[in-house]
């Protein structure tokens, strides 16, 4: 894949003021380097292993962030390298998460994956067992929550945004129940429908194949 810099350029415009989180999953660091000279600064990775070999051989002045789903084994290849891990999907994670953190005396950013569609084939926190995360955060004062990450089912884009709706509802109402938290985040929307994401709060916009040509 071969970076498309004119789409590069009109979705950074659209996107504003959200974050676009460049989805580089499928790319060399070449690639990488290219988004950043079109006015990319944030890169998403998936993979560990494949994220890893890539750090070592970027010298651009970007951040990484860790989009995918993540094993707890893998977190301590991680933690001092990304500037936010998105998908905190089960308190394996957190608590993970919270070890790695403590020994290299750091705060880690995360945003609390909700599986909002209750889709059996997605990952994420169900949407009644919010309160029960936040309420344990206090056991996590390594992890810095900042929001909430969400994946919307592949269906058309009017019902789609029903779940972006009530993403965005979720995080107002748990900004009110929880302002001891810096919860001004929201990751939602990808290639084929961060339009909808963005008319509902998203802040992220975490987009790969648009991208590219």
């Amino acid at each position: 894949m071969i970076v498309n810099e004119e789409a590069v350029k009109k979705i950074l415009e659209e996107v504003k003021p959200a974050k676009l989180v460049a989805a580089t999953k499928y790319v060399d660091v070449h690639e990488i380097e290219k988004l950043e000279e079109f006015g990319v600064t944030c890169f998403g990775e998936n993979r560990v292993q494949a994220f890893l070999e890539k750090y070592e051989k970027y010298h651009g002045n970007g951040e990484f962030q860790f989009i995918g789903t993540l094993q707890p084994n893998k977190v301590k290849y991680i933690i001092d390298k990304v500037t936010l891990i998105h998908a905190v999907d089960r308190y394996s994670l957190l608590k993970e998460i919270e070890k790695q953190a403590a020994k290299r005396d750091l705060e880690m950013p995360v945003l609390i994956q909700v599986n909002i569609a209750k889709e059996e084939s997605k990952h994420g926190f169900e949407v009644e067992e919010i309160d029960e995360v936040f309420n344990s955060l206090k056991d996590y004062p390594h992890v810095k929550v900042r929001g909430l990450m969400m994946m919307a089912p592949h269906i058309e884009s009017s019902e789609t945004e029903k779940y972006f709706k009530m993403t965005q509802e979720l995080l107002q109402r748990l900004q009110k129940d929880y302002p001891m938290y810096q919860l001004d985040q929201l990751s939602m929307g990808m290639s084929n429908d961060y339009q909808e994401a963005l008319k509902h709060g998203s802040t992220m916009i975490r987009i790969g194949s648009a991208l590219f040509k």
